[in-house]
């Protein structure tokens, strides 16, 4: 029985890697897959943001991993994954928002972490073309503070709506009862009300500004 169980468990977790991008014509999706995805999406998941995720296994990873969708046989799953990937994703992308892609070699400076695997957290500082991405707010800091020079974007994520904004215009949460991926974080909201909403559902000690975060403050954490 245990065995059993055992193979059902490594079945259910190597979904991803058995649905690689799937060859159907477009007519078909456009036709069958997309809406029963759509259909799957309301239906049984929670709130998945696909433009957040580097790859289409990394999308689907995240969503077995973080049970992110009530189980389903592989003929579903592979039409949520195509809807989600290309049909919501691509809404997303086409309009004209800040982005943060992160690929499987790129390594948090700071503390050595795969960024990819923390999507939900990944922040980035941009020189020009080239750029570095971090898995918190935190690191990104802790980078900030010793390479200025030559600064032209720093990207994060508002914590609800996973939106990518400005770092310069966003507010930030220091204290919370919720934790990063290195433990405690500077928690990203896009606007006043958000960073308000947030600090009083998680007993935030204070709500700051980019401006306003020091280098005691944030090697304090």
């Amino acid at each position: 029985m245990v065995q059993l169980k055992f193979f059902f468990l490594v079945v259910f977790f190597s979904l991803p890697s058995l649905f690689a991008y799937p060859n159907y014509s477009q007519a078909i999706k456009e036709k069958k897959l997309y809406p029963m995805g759509e259909k799957l999406y309301k239906q049984r998941c929670k709130s998945i943001e696909p433009k957040v995720f580097a790859t289409y296994e990394a999308m689907q990873d995240s969503i077995v991993n973080e049970k992110l969708c009530k189980k389903m046989n592989k003929k579903y799953f592979e039409a949520l994954s195509l809807y989600l990937w290309d049909k919501k994703r691509g809404l997303q992308k086409s309009k004209k928002e800040l982005s943060i892609v992160v690929t499987h070699d790129e390594k948090c400076p700071i503390c050595g972490m795969y960024v990819y695997k923390y999507p939900k957290w990944a922040t980035q500082i941009f020189y020009g073309d080239t750029h570095h991405s971090f898995d918190g707010v935190k690191d990104m800091m802790k980078y900030y503070f010793a390479h200025q020079e030559g600064i032209t974007k720093i990207l994060v994520r508002d914590y609800y709506t996973q939106e990518v904004i400005d770092a310069k215009s966003a507010y930030f949460v220091v204290g919370s009862d919720v934790y990063g991926p290195m433990g405690d974080e500077l928690i990203a909201l896009k606007d006043k009300k958000s960073a308000k909403d947030f600090y009083f559902d998680h007993r935030g000690k204070k709500i700051l500004r980019f401006d306003d975060i020091t280098q005691d403050l944030v090697f304090g954490l």
